[in-house]
């Protein structure tokens, strides 16, 4: 039995990475049983239980991952991004419709997000494309053929509608132009180009996607309707002071102030807040930096421009996902409905981030020996 490449992934990957990561997946087990825990002679949701297994298939996926040459898994690039546009495509025909929203697949009663999936495609789609040999990264045809290759997921994940997590697709792709060696006045123009499409952009959002940012401006527009989950969650984190509640004892989540349809989702922060205080819930972000620091230190050793890439496209997703999280939970930010990873409920976002990290990690064990 050849035991190389074991030895090689157990001396050569970041085990500071390793560590934060299964951190954060324990952490959010406990406080995702906390955000349904009501009272002691209640049974509590079996939320914690399904994020368990997600979590376990997300470890073995990210082993794999790991384990696996990452210019291997990006020569199936196309196949991966081609097979998640078909089931874009699915989820706007015969996906589950959840309060006037189709985001996912019933597959074998597992409920499957693509758009989760669709995120991971773009990045592994682009590093290849961007790092192509010869490619010519300033000229308008290549920026324009990148822009187009997100912009059809971007569009189809909108419709379903789901505009927080089309809109993770921006920062990344900016990104990934910018260090695949675009220059910066071309990304400057294209974000021009971006906010006077703005108006455009608010004509066709719903009724409750801009009741959320109207309630943003407004605090005090509608506080029992579009406004309550943002100022349950301002009053759970204000509430938690220095060290907290104490674990289950939180009043705005237990008391379900803080309603349990997102408490485990979306505001899995401000459970944290409310029960750990200010220390806890900067322990959490203390463990997300030392992610995102491994993932840029894996862009910065990375053996190729591919490397480099996927590396920077995973981190820039992460760190989107995590200020925009915890800003909306705070009020610095309108409702978005953007999950926290690796501590929000939810399997497709689990096992996608997970591949992701587990990329990141392929490209830290074949790192340039120099």
């Amino acid at each position: 039995m050849n035991t190389a490449p074991l030895k090689r992934y157990l001396v050569r990957s970041d085990w500071w990475m390793h560590l934060s990561v299964l951190g954060l997946m324990f952490i959010g087990i406990l406080f995702i049983y906390s955000a349904g825990f009501q009272h002691a002679d209640i049974p509590v949701s079996g939320f914690h239980q399904r994020q368990i297994i997600w979590a376990l298939v997300g470890v073995l996926g990210y082993i794999a991952l790991a384990m696996t040459d990452y210019r291997r898994v990006a020569e199936g690039a196309w196949w991966i991004y081609a097979a998640t546009l078909c089931l874009l495509v699915l989820v706007l025909f015969i996906g589950k419709q959840v309060h006037g929203a189709s985001r996912w697949l019933s597959v074998f009663n597992i409920q499957l997000q693509p758009a989760e999936f669709a995120k991971l495609a773009v990045v592994l789609v682009l590093a290849r494309y961007l790092a192509r040999p010869g490619r010519d990264i300033g000229h308008p045809r290549c920026i324009w053929l990148a822009l187009i290759m997100a912009g059809i997921p971007f569009i189809l994940i909108a419709r379903q509608p789901d505009l927080g997590t089309a809109a993770v697709f921006v920062p990344m792709v900016f990104m990934l132009l910018f260090v695949a060696g675009v220059r910066l006045k071309f990304i400057m123009i294209l974000v021009l180009l971006g906010m006077m499409l703005l108006p455009v952009a608010w004509l066709s959002l719903g009724d409750y996607q801009r009741d959320r940012i109207m309630v943003f401006v407004d605090p005090d527009r509608d506080p029992y309707g579009a406004g309550w989950n943002k100022m349950q969650s301002q009053i759970a984190v204000g509430s938690g002071g220095l060290t907290g509640k104490g674990y289950l004892k939180g009043t705005q989540n237990v008391l379900g102030y803080l309603p349990r349809t997102v408490a485990p989702t979306d505001f899995i922060y401000s459970v944290i807040a409310e029960e750990k205080g200010f220390v806890g819930a900067a322990a959490v972000l203390a463990l997300y930096g030392m992610v995102l620091i491994s993932s840029i230190r894996a862009a910065l050793v990375a053996r190729d421009k591919l490397g480099r890439l996927i590396a920077v496209g995973v981190a820039s997703m992460i760190f989107f996902h995590v200020f925009v999280n915890i800003a909306m939970t705070i009020g610095l930010m309108p409702i978005t409905g953007l999950p926290l990873p690796l501590m929000s409920y939810g399997g497709s976002f689990m096992i996608s981030t997970m591949l992701g990290l587990g990329l990141v990690q392929s490209i830290i064990v074949r790192r340039d020996r120099r």
